[in-house]
């Protein structure tokens, strides 16, 4: 596209609209893109001519059908199920990659050294009333083995502080490709073997019809005893009332779970008081407005040349 070319056209809808319009302000100028409606409410969006949109998938979801015009939808989150429910799968919808990194990282071992080190029961010993330089069991990383369900580009910003840590890190992904910074890699026809050596697993799961329910009591059976489950990916990837049992019968020492078929999670629901579960309101890796703006004004520079799109999902895969 020449740089006489007329400004591309874009739609926001998104909570955090205000937010992204300041970034893409910044970012570009308005030669290149005019923002020519930005809301939260999805009612405010022209379903005819609309051809781009940057969206929160569940706002796009309620009107994506009606997009007759619809080219391209960058999403702002990294959760597609929404879209992938509708009908309308002609145009191209680009997802989050690449941004949450640094996130990830500090949440799982965050984690995973909270549990070694015990944090835990060193704060206990200090309430107690006598006997406070009674000293807590506690482990390290070195030598423990981390374990990733759905081992894709999250996963590997996992893999420099294992190796700082000394952990072994090994992972599970569909087609079972090695993977850099993996110690091994497993495919799905090889869920035991995996699970068998993870001292920590970690989900990152995609919603697909091959992911849901796959986190039950079989593979909690599998894991060695006291094991750590860290689910950040999908919540029906979760069978509830096996992790549940698995907690009761001492086969896992403690979950931490970051994502849920309900979200909100009900007050009423048993894991907020259950006390080998953390629950983290779906705070893992958040999207930062600024950052999905650098990366649909990256895409922008792709369309307007008329090249191929990065982080492009794939309807049927679901990722």
């Amino acid at each position: 596209m020449s740089a006489l070319s007329p400004p591309t056209e874009i739609v926001i809808l998104s909570d955090e609209y205000t937010e992204y319009q300041q970034a893409l302000q910044r970012l570009a100028p308005a030669s290149e893109l005019i923002v020519t409606s930005a809301s939260d409410d999805p009612g405010t969006v022209d379903v005819h001519t609309t051809a781009i949109m940057l969206a929160d998938p569940h706002l796009a979801a309620t009107i994506v059908d009606k997009c007759s015009a619809l080219k391209w939808l960058q999403l702002g989150w990294a959760g597609v199920t929404p879209l992938l429910r509708a009908q309308n799968r002609s145009y191209t919808l680009t997802g989050v990659k690449g941004v949450f990194d640094m996130q990830m990282r500090e949440y799982v071992f965050s984690y995973l050294l909270y549990f070694s080190r015990n944090i835990a029961g060193f704060q206990k010993a200090a309430e107690s009333a006598e006997n406070k330089w009674y000293k807590p069991e506690h482990t390290y990383l070195k030598g423990k083995t981390l374990g990733v369900l759905g081992a894709g580009s999250i996963a590997s910003a996992l893999a420099p502080v294992a190796q700082v840590f000394g952990m072994k890190l090994v992972g599970l992904r569909k087609s079972g490709h090695p993977h850099p910074g993996f110690n091994d890699m497993y495919d799905n026809t090889q869920l035991q073997e995996f699970a068998r050596q993870c001292d920590y697993l970690v989900s990152l799961l995609p919603d697909t019809p091959h992911t849901r329910g796959l986190l039950d009591k079989t593979l909690f059976n599998a894991l060695p005893e006291n094991a750590v489950l860290i689910n950040a990916g999908r919540g029906n990837a979760l069978v509830q009332q096996d992790l549940l049992d698995a907690l009761e019968e001492g086969q896992l020492q403690a979950a931490v779970l970051d994502v849920f078929e309900q979200e909100p999670l009900p007050d009423t629901h048993p894991f907020w008081l259950h006390p080998d579960i953390h629950v983290t309101q779906h705070t893992a890796a958040t999207s930062i407005p600024a950052d999905i703006a650098k990366l649909f004004y990256d895409n922008l520079q792709r369309y307007r040349q008329g090249q191929a799109l990065q982080h492009a999902i794939d309807f049927e895969k679901g990722y």
